[in-house]
């Protein structure tokens, strides 16, 4: 698996390199919440796959390939469970703001799917992303956008969560891309899952459940197998969910768009274990801004590798905040 895109030496390794799309980020640091937004210049196909078993998300039905709407506007990330579904309404107030939406004849409705993640119990239970976090990381979007760690919907995030957030670890964003001749291929992603996150070079935890004493990991497959000779549940009650998206130039249907989603996926599978539980709602949306032909088989295994490397880079550049033990301090 490459650990980062060396084909273009004017890269900046980040969803960012799929020409048309802009990233924008508002966090409440004290807090522990934020949301990311993705902008397309252009309206963009737009296909999703809900893989989690605890979703919380906005819009997905309309991204159905089945359902008329075939575009979308602007897809929103976000902590706060779902009251930082809220924020979305921020970022349909400036799309409107832009005569961006979906035609109604009298005007305009944005269309602006979206998922939520859960980091109620990281800080402050009642800070949340709304509509005016929303509508500020709109302002702040940029084709220039590259950073990963604690902002943004990563902000809050936290990962190892099967013994309780004593022994969790510090989640975060991460992005990265590929490129190939014409096609980019971009990936963002808000790591905040019950698993353990896996080196696949080494097959190593990175970051995950710790051990009582904070010096190792337990490796929450290892409990799993411990609960089920003993009779025992999870002492974790709380939801998780790891939610991103892929964005590429390469043309896609809708229906082919929701099958790259679906491929993406298997990105989170090779570096989460265990991942798609009850307790996650591990969501990934896909957009095509439609410019350069390619087959959809190998836009989506080329998706599922660059999510990886994402997921990867989300923990990887994780800050320690909020009692939470990141790898980047």
């Amino acid at each position: 698996m490459p650990k980062s895109n060396k084909l273009n030496s004017n890269s900046l390794d980040s969803i960012c390199d799929v020409p048309g799309i802009k990233v924008g980020h508002a966090q409440d640091r004290v807090g522990g919440t934020g949301c990311t937004v993705i902008l397309p210049d252009e309206d963009a196909v737009c296909g999703v796959d809900v893989a989690g078993g605890g979703p919380g998300t906005r819009e997905t039905d309309a991204l159905n390939p089945v359902n008329l709407i075939e575009k979308i506007q602007g897809l929103y990330l976000s902590g706060g469970s779902a009251y930082g579904l809220a924020g979305a309404d921020g970022v349909m107030r400036w799309c409107e703001e832009n005569n961006r939406g979906y035609d109604v004849g009298i005007g305009c409705v944005p269309i602006v799917p979206g998922a939520v993640l859960f980091d109620l119990p990281v800080a402050d239970f009642h800070a949340r992303p709304d509509r005016e976090m929303g509508y500020q990381a709109c302002l702040n979007a940029t084709a220039q956008e590259t950073r990963s760690g604690n902002i943004g919907a990563g902000t809050g995030a936290s990962v190892g969560k099967v013994g309780g957030m004593d022994l969790a670890m510090k989640g975060g964003l991460g992005t990265a891309s590929l490129t190939f001749n014409n096609i980019v291929i971009g990936a963002i992603v808000a790591v905040n899952c019950l698993g353990d996150v896996i080196d696949p070079n080494t097959g190593n935890i990175i970051a995950g459940a710790l051990t009582e004493d904070k010096s190792d990991f337990v490796g929450t497959m290892n409990l799993y197998k411990k609960m089920l000779l003993e009779s025992t549940s999870p002492q974790s009650k709380m939801s998780n969910t790891t939610i991103g998206a892929i964005a590429t130039n390469a043309a896609l249907t809708k229906s082919q768009a929701t099958k790259v989603s679906m491929m993406a996926h298997d990105g989170f599978a090779r570096v989460i274990n265990p991942i798609h539980t009850l307790r996650d709602g591990d969501t990934i949306f896909t957009l095509s801004t439609g410019q350069h032909e390619a087959d959809v088989s190998v836009i989506g295994a080329l998706a599922a590798e660059v999510m990886a490397i994402a997921v990867l880079r989300a923990v990887r550049a994780a800050e320690s905040c909020y009692g939470l033990k990141g790898l980047a301090s």
